[in-house]
């Protein structure tokens, strides 16, 4: 079991702060390769997509409140979510790190591109959210509105930290072979979560093409999480049986 604790620690990635920018540089200046662009075009759908998604939620979470508590929760929610942002990225190469939480951050990521179809087909079942007037497209999400400020505020943070964890997640997933891109992603996840998901949120109701490419994107990095975590698992599940 001893060596088995040792190589999970050795096991995990790591970037040191000082190679920061020069990995952004290297990645960057190869940004016309097939595998780097690719993976640029896919941390930036996987941002737009899930900060406008988390926005959804966290209005449809809030809709069932008066005026001024309704507001407040959403507020928090938003910034709430910008900080659990903020946290995992400066934590990602320690989460990456435990064996395990890749394969659970891709089954996590089928659910949440489940949902997301869902959303985008209009079949969501009842509405279940009134809506807010703050949050375009949260009428349709599926999601049952808290009837008091507290039931509210633990149900969006509760949203937050799963999704925030998701988001973060699939950035690494998607760019895990190029950490500038990696690097540049999650700064760019959290600063759509602190300045623009609303108005991502009103983008992707109106213009569905949007959530269906980011939707494709998602089940892609997913599924390649769950191919990458599965064979990351399997040596450690074989060693403690």
């Amino acid at each position: 079991m001893q060596d088995i604790l040792l190589t999970l620690a050795a096991a995990a990635p790591s970037i040191a702060f000082g190679d920061i920018w020069d990995h952004i540089v290297t990645d960057f200046s190869n940004i016309g390769t097939p595998a780097a662009f690719a993976a640029f075009v896919q941390v930036l759908l996987i941002d737009v997509v899930l900060a406008g998604d988390n926005a959804i939620v966290v209005g449809a979470l809030a809709a069932g409140l008066p005026d001024s508590p309704r507001k407040k929760v959403i507020v928090i929610g938003v910034l709430a979510a910008l900080v659990l942002r903020l946290i995992f990225a400066l934590t990602v190469s320690w989460l990456l790190g435990i064996v395990g939480l890749v394969l659970a951050g891709g089954i996590l990521l089928l659910w949440v591109a489940w949902r997301m179809y869902r959303d985008i087909r209009g079949h969501s079942g009842a509405v279940s959210s009134p809506g807010s007037p703050e949050v375009e497209g949260d009428e349709h999400s599926g999601v049952m509105a808290s009837k008091s400020f507290a039931a509210a505020a633990w149900s969006v943070a509760i949203a937050d930290v799963s999704m925030s964890l998701d988001n973060v997640l699939a950035v690494a997933g998607a760019a895990r072979e190029h950490p500038g891109i990696l690097i540049v992603g999650l700064i760019f996840a959290v600063a759509l979560m602190g300045i623009a998901a609303n108005i991502i949120a009103k983008y992707i109701e109106r213009y569905r093409w949007i959530g269906w490419v980011g939707l494709a994107v998602i089940i892609y990095v997913a599924l390649k999480m769950i191919w990458e975590g599965f064979h990351e698992v399997a040596p450690y599940a074989m060693a403690m049986a």
